[in-house]
């Protein structure tokens, strides 16, 4: 694949001339490779196979990339010298002037400048982190908010629709040929004793209640990036989630992803929790970019948002275990049972902090 990723980076328009290409990144979706040039300005670049097994729709990806980017960018072109900015990064075009390259199988490939400077976090190490990352989000969510849904394509219809996962899992496990072990059972009677809330933002969505908006799709904490020195956020990535959507959806992914102490895989011995100080901090930062845009029925539904968000993917990770790992890479067999079991383990701690979170809320709606 490494040669074929480097015959695509060349039918790009780079800044300079390529030198190597390897590949880069433990994304569980598309084939990532980073490209090194001889530029000055620009060495470094991100070469994508985009997955049209999940996207089968590629063009509308980028078109949603090339709408974003150029929106966000002409937003910070308008703000004063000297405010801060979140910059997304730059697009490379082919050689044919497309924004995109098209392989001999029919795939679509792009080219992304890397953001030189940065790095991402495996895990947030104090409320400074914290608070960062909701001034990511919550500034991401403003700029975009000025674009309008309707401009967006739906790229993945049906993504972060609860009710959706939950009728693929019913007719899924009733087929599935798999053992039932201690482990698979106790996930089994964990969906069932919660499928009550699954259609609780989707309701929200039809009633009116909640308002279709840009969303990024993927806010998790490595796909934002933090300026070395200072470890200020600066950039948000992985931008091919972009579409129209519920923000709830990013901040209860954002929130699932990052209060988790224990990180996406813990050990068998880690207690999975969700952290409260680091939830009340993302808050903090989200809202203090958002609070001209937000309503009282957003915040209304946050809670909702940051329970439903992890028990929607632990729901998808068992989903795809039963079907044989057909959907998120895996290194062993068992690996999508035990990603759907740190899920619902942060669902319970969750649970058992209800009213301490829906308390953080309340003070932050009325501040």
């Amino acid at each position: 694949m490494k040669s074929a990723a480097r015959a695509i980076a060349e039918r790009f328009a780079l800044d300079g001339r390529l030198q190597e290409i390897a590949a880069y990144g433990d994304g569980l979706i598309n084939d990532t490779y980073l490209a090194t040039t001889d530029s000055v300005q620009e060495p470094r670049v991100i070469v994508q196979h985009i997955n049209r097994r999940v996207f089968p729709k590629p063009e509308w990806v980028m078109a949603n990339i090339e709408i974003l980017i150029d929106h966000v960018e002409q937003q910070n072109m308008a703000m004063a010298a000297g405010r801060r900015t979140l910059c997304l990064p730059k697009l490379y075009k082919a050689v044919d002037g497309s924004p995109y390259v098209v392989d001999a199988e029919g795939d679509v490939w792009r080219a992304l400048a890397f953001i030189e400077n940065t790095r991402t976090l495996e895990a947030i190490e104090d409320l400074s982190d914290a608070e960062e990352v909701g001034f990511a989000l919550g500034r991401f969510h403003r700029q975009v908010n000025a674009l309008g849904a309707e401009r967006l394509h739906d790229t993945l219809p049906g993504f972060h629709v609860a009710p959706r996962y939950y009728q693929r899992y019913i007719q899924v496990s009733a087929t599935a040929n798999r053992t039932a072990t201690s482990a698979l059972r106790a996930s089994f009677n964990f969906v069932d004793a919660r499928k009550h809330r699954i259609d609780v933002l989707e309701e929200a969505k039809r009633n009116g209640t909640l308002l279709l908006r840009p969303i990024h799709g993927d806010p998790k904490l490595n796909n934002i990036l933090f300026d070395e020195r200072s470890r200020r956020a600066v950039s948000i990535i992985d931008l091919d989630t972009v579409k129209p959507g519920l923000i709830h959806y990013d901040i209860g992914d954002c929130l699932r992803s990052c209060c988790n102490t224990a990180g996406e895989a813990p050990g068998s011995g880690e207690r999975v929790e969700f952290n409260l100080e680091l939830c009340r901090a993302i808050l903090c930062g989200y809202v203090a970019e958002m609070q001209s845009v937000l309503t009282a029925q957003d915040y209304g539904c946050l809670y909702d948002a940051i329970h439903l968000i992890p028990f929607e993917l632990g729901l998808r990770f068992l989903t795809d275990y039963l079907e044989g790992n057909r959907y998120f890479k895996v290194d062993d067999p068992e690996q999508n049972l035990h990603r759907a079991k740190t899920q619902f383990q942060l669902v319970a701690s969750i649970e058992r902090q209800q009213e301490r979170i829906k308390k953080i809320v309340a003070e932050l709606a009325g501040a």
